[in-house]
C-alpha cells in the first residue's frame, strides 16, 4: 500500500484575499485611533518607546513609518533618519551619534535605518571593515540589553521584500517623476549586490536576534498589508491603555464689539480647482 504523500512545506506567505483600498483605509483608521491612545498613554506615564526599521532599499520603510505617524504628534512620535556621518562623527565611538536620539520619558522614537547600518550597508558598500562589523555585532546585544534594562521598550522590524518586487519599485523610481528623488547612486550600487546584503542580513540576525531584543520580520511585497500588520503588532506588544479624557466643548465666540471686515485688497491664491 502506497504511503501517504507528504505535503511540501513552504516559508512563503500564506494565501491571502485581496485587500481593497477601502478595507485598507478602514483598518488603518481604526489603528490610528489606537495610536492616538498609545500617544496619550506614553505622555501620561512617561513611557519610552524605540522602534527600529531596517530592510533593503525599496522595502517600504518610509511608507510604513508614514502610516504610523500620520495622525499623531511629531513632538511625541519623533522620526530619526540620520544622514551620512561627518568627519568628526566618524572619529567617535560608533554608537555615540545614535545615543542622543534615544527616547526620553514621554517619547516614541522611530529610526528609519539605525545603528544597524554597521551590519548592512556599511560592510556591503565598503564603508567599514569586516573587523569593525564583527566588533559591532558582538557588542550591540549588550547595548540593547542596557537600553531595555533602562526602561526603553525596543522593537526591531526588518521589512523583507522579494527580488522581483524590489526591482519593480526601483524601476518605478526611474520612470515616475514623483519618485526620482528617492533613487540615489547608493541605491543603484546596492541593487546589484543582492546576495551580499543577504549574507549581511543573515549574520546580523544570528548575532542580534535575541530574547531581550528580538527581530520581527514583516513581508513587505504588499505595502498595505505590511503596514497594517506592523502597526497591529506594535500596539499588541505595548501595554498601553486608554487614558481618561476631559469632555471637550467649544466655548462661545466673543461678540463683534463693533468690529467690521476690512477693505484691504487681499491677494487671494488663484482658485484653479
Amino acid at each position: 500500500m502506497a504511503g501517504k504523500k507528504q505535503e511540501k512545506k513552504s516559508n512563503g506567505p500564506p494565501a491571502q484575499n485581496v485587500l481593497s483600498r477601502q478595507q485598507y483605509e478602514d483598518e488603518l483608521a481604526l489603528l490610528h485611533v489606537e495610536l492616538v491612545k498609545l500617544q496619550e498613554w506614553v505622555v501620561k506615564t512617561g513611557a519610552k518607546v524605540c522602534v527600529v526599521f531596517e530592510g533593503r532599499d525599496g522595502a517600504g520603510k518610509g511608507g510604513t513609518i508614514k502610516a504610523i505617524t500620520q495622525r499623531v504628534s511629531p513632538r511625541v512620535f519623533r522620526v530619526v533618519a540620520l544622514t551620512a556621518p561627518t568627519e568628526r562623527e566618524k572619529s567617535q565611538m560608533y554608537m555615540q551619534r545614535y545615543l542622543p536620539h534615544l527616547p526620553a520619558a514621554g517619547e516614541v522614537v522611530i529610526f528609519d535605518r539605525s545603528w544597524y547600518n554597521r551590519a548592512g550597508v556599511e560592510p556591503v558598500m565598503g564603508f567599514c571593515t569586516q573587523e569593525q562589523t564583527d566588533v559591532f555585532l558582538k557588542g550591540v546585544p549588550l547595548m540593547e540589553r542596557v537600553m531595555v534594562d533602562s526602561g526603553i521598550l525596543l522593537f526591531k522590524y526588518w521589512l523583507e521584500v522579494s527580488e522581483e518586487e524590489q526591482t519593480r519599485r526601483l524601476q518605478a523610481r526611474i520612470t515616475d517623476e514623483r519618485k526620482t528623488w528617492k533613487l540615489t547612486k547608493m541605491d543603484l550600487d546596492s541593487y546589484s549586490r543582492w546576495y551580499d546584503y543577504s549574507r549581511a542580513r543573515d549574520a546580523m540576525f544570528r548575532a542580534t536576534d535575541t530574547a531581550v531584543a528580538p527581530w520581527f520580520v514583516g513581508r513587505s511585497d504588499n505595502k498595505k498589508r505590511v503596514r497594517l500588520n506592523i502597526i497591529s503588532h506594535l500596539l499588541k506588544n505595548i501595554p498601553y491603555k486608554a487614558m481618561p479624557r476631559e469632555k471637550i466643548k467649544l466655548p462661545k465666540r466673543q461678540k463683534a464689539g463693533g468690529y467690521t471686515e476690512p477693505d484691504h485688497p487681499f491677494r487671494f491664491v488663484p482658485e484653479k480647482f
